[in-house]
């Protein structure tokens, strides 16, 4: 009777970044609302002003810049006074360099602009990059499974074993479930840099894990 083998494969690949997503977000706030709202707009103009010499440069990938947003408030002090209205605007664009040479040059230039916030940077693949990766992690991933196999086949004295069922971690369960829980790919970004304009990310890392089972019979 055949022996039945059930293991999980697993693999992962690392790559470099190649774009490099920022968010910057300029806004101010007063108890004039007409004011506040034109220095917003002014310092959102000279960002976009910016943004827009990049593009022509050929750094960026692609840009992004929503609307203008202005909100009111009564803030309250410590003894419980509610205090005069403040008016408050804001606006949000997101930057994504392709050329990442320029990026901490940009950005340390930007940080000196009156009423501008650097939410961060986000570190990616392009789509094209991403998908061979994917692939790449998949196939390691079944290869893994099938070395694992085969290593225990080895130890029972059994042959070549079989494969009879492959799927994505999770989906494979000893008995029927109803509602299976799946997990078919995991990519974590591990993000460098930091305050400075000098900038060092880490690899990202794509992993893909497959459940199998197999059979094998007596050497």
């Amino acid at each position: 009777m055949p022996t039945t083998i059930a293991v999980t494969g697993h693999a992962e690949e690392r790559i470099a970044p190649e774009l490099a997503a920022v968010t910057l977000s300029v806004g101010g706030s007063g108890a004039a609302r007409d004011d506040v709202v034109a220095r917003t707009s002014t310092a959102h103009q000279r960002l976009l002003a910016a943004v827009r010499e990049l593009e022509a440069s050929g750094a960026l990938d692609t840009w992004s810049a929503p609307q203008l947003r202005v909100s009111s408030h009564r803030p309250w002090n410590a003894e419980g006074r509610q205090l005069p209205l403040v008016h408050e605007a804001s606006a949000d664009v997101e930057v994504v360099f392709r050329d990442l040479s320029l990026l901490g040059e940009w950005l340390g230039t930007a940080a000196d602009a009156d009423e501008l916030t650097i939410g961060g940077v986000d570190w990616r693949l392009t789509e094209a990059t991403r998908r061979g990766a994917q692939e790449a992690a998949q196939r390691g991933a079944v290869a893994d499974a099938v070395a694992k196999a085969g290593v225990y086949a080895s130890a029972l004295g059994l042959g070549t074993p079989a494969i009879v069922e492959l799927s994505d971690h999770g989906l494979l369960q000893a008995q029927p479930s109803p509602m299976p829980k799946a997990m078919l790919m995991r990519t974590t970004a591990d993000l460098g840099g930091g305050a400075t304009t000098e900038f060092a990310p880490r690899d990202l890392v794509i992993e893909a894990s497959v459940d199998a089972r197999f059979v094998a019979d007596a050497a």
